[in-house]
């Protein structure tokens, strides 16, 4: 087996309080990485180095670490579970092979389990399941199973181990793969007994390893055959077969256990060496040359021409910065000189760095299928393919997610103001999801996130981090504005400087809606000869810069498409120039007349409550504005799905305790904008 056969790019990911850091604690600890078995509760897990993350409890930033296990060396990435941070498990999806969806055994598949399991799908990551916290009071490790099955119908769910006891009485699994019971008596994750299956569990055991070999088959024909042939199956051959099911994202392992007490991880790191690829697993990266376009395609080979994307960009506690890297093909030496190839600059690598958490261990070189830290390069921001200069490509970037909130900030003392604005700059490049800019108007310094926790989070950062003393305002709803209606309009701009010289542009468009969520859309519909290049790409801009700025309130556009229908020429005065400002002009004003109106971020909203208190929370969402569009049953509990404004959410949690006696739980996530 070849050294990149051995490597493992995983990323762990669920919905908050699913217990991934607890997880990923326990896997540093069994494969020796760490001396200590880090809690989340007590603020102590070696991945939530933040301060912030200690205090809360939660995961805010990916962390990556690596370790071996088994002559497997695992590059892994623990990602956050709440909604505000998706951004960092959407990065994360983006550089890894493989993942590990960690589920509550009581609560099952919640909100964020399902949205990012669609963001895996989205970048064809297979993935195994582990369901946890199977020693807490109702748990219910078939129920789960069922939830996943019901709700991700395009994946055989297939379960290859069977918990011993349950509730306070779990205490192993058996393996229905090798037909063996593992058993941990004591605390000590390592120490499991193996062993035959008990006797109660024999006959449930045999009858689960038939239907697992029965889904197996129905990826395997050879397979089928020997099957119904009565042939007996080997665990070698289950293992080959479940693991390309796996690989082509036909089928998803499923294995249980308790982190917390520290049961069922060595066999989860079993699994992933098992069943989840290596770099030489997955297709090789496809990218374009920078300057004509065509299809580049780069194997995962560390003798091919160097390629690697940056996903993620840390200020250090040191201060300096830090890139994260993934990388695809070729190799990499201190201090090379890169070109980042969507940006067409060149990049020093003055270190590189194997990370594990906010520690790093310093290395020489490194070769195709790792993930790095790199100190050095400056101008490189999350989504930027660094390469070869004689070799350039650019690999497709991360999608990042609009703000939907945004706060006004001060400093306290007015001398802080430029190194708070400086501070939020580079909080920006950090996070592809946090903008800042000062007000025009009022002269505010504005910031924008994701939702109240993540505003909540950056202000805390500007006060403990980098000790600036700020005063927020109250959160605010991040609306844009679009059109309801066709126009047409003429923008002319016609002026003399005071030496006599003479700019003119006139330019005609049309505008109409978009598809909501759409976003700005151009075409040009002008046939006239003498319409160069240089002079549609100048009225292009211009109907785009126009549509930052909308004519209700100066909210930015979104979701309207712009016909370019004719221009007029005039011999010695027309120029570039003259043509952008008349496109921009001509766009406002056919914006103007055809009715424009605000659209607000609407919130998928999903509502846990015992059914007594159902008739309260649809009555607080309906006076919300709110929509309900599901309520079904799960463990017990009514299950409220829906929709609701996010300007009208504000202070909901609070209401929530306070009418169900704090029984009652929600999560809430971005939607899309529609119109108020």
């Amino acid at each position: 087996m070849s050294t990149m056969q051995r490597v493992r790019n995983i990323g762990i990911m669920a919905h908050i309080d699913a217990g991934k850091t607890t997880v990923t604690e326990r896997l540093l600890f069994v494969t020796g990485k760490s001396h200590k078995m880090g809690e989340v509760h007590d603020g102590q897990a070696t991945m939530d180095w933040m301060e912030q993350e200690q205090e809360r409890g939660i995961t805010i930033t990916s962390a990556v670490t690596s370790f071996e296990w088994n002559k497997h060396e695992f590059h892994l990435i623990d990602t956050p579970g709440h909604v505000d941070f998706t951004i960092e498990v959407e990065r994360s999806l983006r550089v890894l092979d493989g993942a590990v969806a960690v589920f509550c055994g009581v609560a099952g598949v919640e909100p964020q389990s399902e949205t990012v399991w669609f963001q895996a799908n989205k970048y064809h990551v297979p993935r195994l399941a582990f369901i946890n916290k199977l020693d807490r009071i109702g748990a219910d490790f078939d129920r789960v199973v069922a939830m996943m099955e019901e709700r991700f119908p395009n994946f055989a769910i297939v379960p290859i181990q069977l918990p011993i006891g349950t509730e306070g009485g779990f205490r192993g699994v058996v393996d229905l793969v090798t037909m063996q019971a593992l058993v941990w008596e004591s605390d000590d994750p390592k120490a499991s007994s193996v062993g035959a299956i008990p006797p109660e569990l024999h006959d449930e055991a045999e009858a689960r390893r038939e239907t697992l070999i029965e889904r197996v088959c129905d990826f395997d024909d050879e397979l089928a055959e020997r099957y119904l042939a009565g042939e007996p199956i080997a665990a070698e051959e289950l293992i080959a077969a479940l693991r390309k099911a796996t690989l082509d994202q036909r089928a998803v392992p499923v294995l249980c256990g308790s982190a917390l007490r520290n049961k069922g991880i060595p066999p989860l790191l079993d699994a992933v060496c098992s069943y989840l690829p290596s770099p030489l697993d997955v297709p090789p990266v496809v990218g374009h040359d920078p300057k004509d376009g065509h299809e580049i395609v780069r194997p995962p080979d560390p003798k091919a021409p160097f390629c690697a994307l940056a996903y993620k960009i840390a200020i250090m506690e040191d201060g300096r910065r830090m890139t994260f890297v993934r990388v695809y093909s070729g190799t990499l030496e201190s201090g090379s000189e890169l070109l980042n190839a969507s940006r067409d600059v060149k990049e020093k690598v003055s270190r590189i760095f194997m990370m594990h958490a906010n520690q790093r261990k310093r290395l020489d070189s490194i070769g195709a299928g790792q993930i790095v830290g790199l100190l050095g390069p400056r101008k490189t921001y999350t989504g930027d393919t660094l390469c070869s200069p004689s070799q350039p490509l650019v690999l497709e970037p991360i999608r990042a997610y609009e703000p939907v909130i945004s706060q006004a900030v001060e400093p306290v003392s007015m001398r802080d103001k430029d190194k708070l604005d400086e501070v939020l700059l580079k909080i920006a490049e950090e996070d592809p999801t946090f903008e800042t800019h000062e007000d025009s108007e009022t002269g505010q310094r504005l910031i924008r996130g994701m939702g109240e926790l993540h505003l909540e989070i950056i202000v805390e950062r500007v006060r403990r981090d980098f000790g600036v003393e700020v005063r927020a305002g109250k959160p605010q709803v991040v609306f844009t504005e679009t059109i309801t209606g066709e126009a047409r309009s003429t923008g002319v701009f016609d002026r003399s400087s005071d030496e006599g010289e003479k700019l003119f542009g006139s330019v005609t468009v049309a505008v109409r809606p978009n598809g909501r969520d759409s976003g700005f859309s151009f075409d040009n519909r002008c046939a006239r000869p003498e319409l160069s290049e240089v002079l549609l790409r100048e009225i292009h801009e211009g109907a785009s810069e126009a549509t930052k700025s909308g004519p209700i309130e100066g909210f930015e556009m979104q979701d309207l498409h712009v016909d370019f229908l004719d221009f007029e020429w005039r011999d010695g005065s027309s120029k570039p120039l003259g043509y952008k400002i008349a496109a921009g002009i001509a766009v406002r004003q056919a914006c103007e007349q055809a009715a424009p109106r605000l659209l607000e971020p609407i919130m998928r909203v999903e509502i846990v409550t015992p059914e007594e208190f159902m008739g309260d929370v649809i009555g607080s969402l309906n006076a919300r504005r709110g929509r309900v569009e599901e309520i079904r049953e799960v463990s017990g509990k009514k299950v409220v799905k829906g929709k609701a404004p996010l300007q009208r959410m504000f202070g909901y949690s609070t209401e929530l305790r306070s009418m169900s006696q704090g029984r009652a739980t929600y999560t809430m996530h971005y939607a899309g904008h529609d119109l108020v």
